[in-house]
């Protein structure tokens, strides 16, 4: 039988969600797979492969998060060979999992549901401070000290609606040759101190969000025309970006299927 989970996490004390492989092997590094799937072989002891009662189980997650980004909605799914009800389930898995990762749904699906190539749409939001004095409760959030023009950036998030080669904007580890996504929706909003930055699409390429909002600031700080998001775009050439921005400040909101 096959489940999904909805996970929720705080990335700052992990080395992304995914385990890291050296050699074919386990690296030693904190992440949220690891954190899920050692509770979920702990709750569920018939879960195992029938040639290998030692295997655990595997969480198959939506996308793979890097250190220090956040999650209210990522969606991870495992095999197991019992029923599991749900209300139980829940509060036992959450009473072992750390502090900073809790799950707040599961559900059975059909076997042919696969959490990250069933995906239609993910949500991503980046949030920032833009204010030239620190606060103490500003937390782990960037702080811009320049001025920022919403309306411009507005402006500026437009020309990725659609579909593109998002080239401009892939870090180097990209494993997928793949370099067209399609955004759905791209958005910002300014409330209080804070800058709020929605990006939907069927797919992002690594680092692509951070990479997009460092050349938002790239053409605030540099008061370029939004224009030049579009010029970005279309050169296909990561030089041609903004920095790719610390990962504080960037959570996978939700998953649509």
């Amino acid at each position: 039988m096959r489940y999904a989970l909805t996970v929720q996490y705080v990335g700052k004390g992990y080395a992304g969600s995914q385990i890291q492989l050296e050699n074919g092997k386990e690296i030693a590094l904190p992440t949220i797979q690891g954190e899920l799937e050692k509770a979920l072989s702990t709750l569920i002891k018939s879960g195992r492969n029938a040639e290998n009662k030692n295997r655990p189980i595997r969480a198959i997650f939506s996308g793979r998060t890097d250190k220090g980004v956040n999650s209210l909605g990522q969606v991870i799914h495992f095999d197991a060979d019992e029923m599991i009800v749900a209300s139980k389930f829940l509060y036992q898995i959450n009473e072992i999992l750390p502090v900073d990762i809790s799950v707040t749904d599961l559900r059975k699906v059909d076997d042919r549901f696969h959490a990250q190539k069933s995906a239609k749409k993910r949500y991503y939001r980046f949030e920032f401070i833009n204010r030239r004095i620190k606060n103490a409760f500003d937390g782990d959030l960037m702080r811009v000290k320049f001025e920022i023009n919403i309306e411009r950036m507005q402006k500026s998030l437009n020309y990725l609606l659609g579909e593109h080669d998002f080239s401009s904007f892939k870090s180097s580890g990209t494993l997928n040759p793949s370099k067209i996504c399609t955004i759905y929706e791209a958005k910002v909003s300014k409330v209080g101190d804070k800058v709020i930055i929605d990006i939907a699409g069927n797919r992002f390429l690594y680092n692509m969000v951070r990479t997009i909002v460092g050349t938002l600031l790239q053409i605030e700080g540099h008061n370029l025309e939004p224009e030049h998001m579009k010029m970005v775009l279309d050169a296909k050439d990561r030089a041609k970006a903004g920095q790719t921005v610390s990962p504080e400040g960037l959570t996978l909101m939700k998953v649509e299927y």
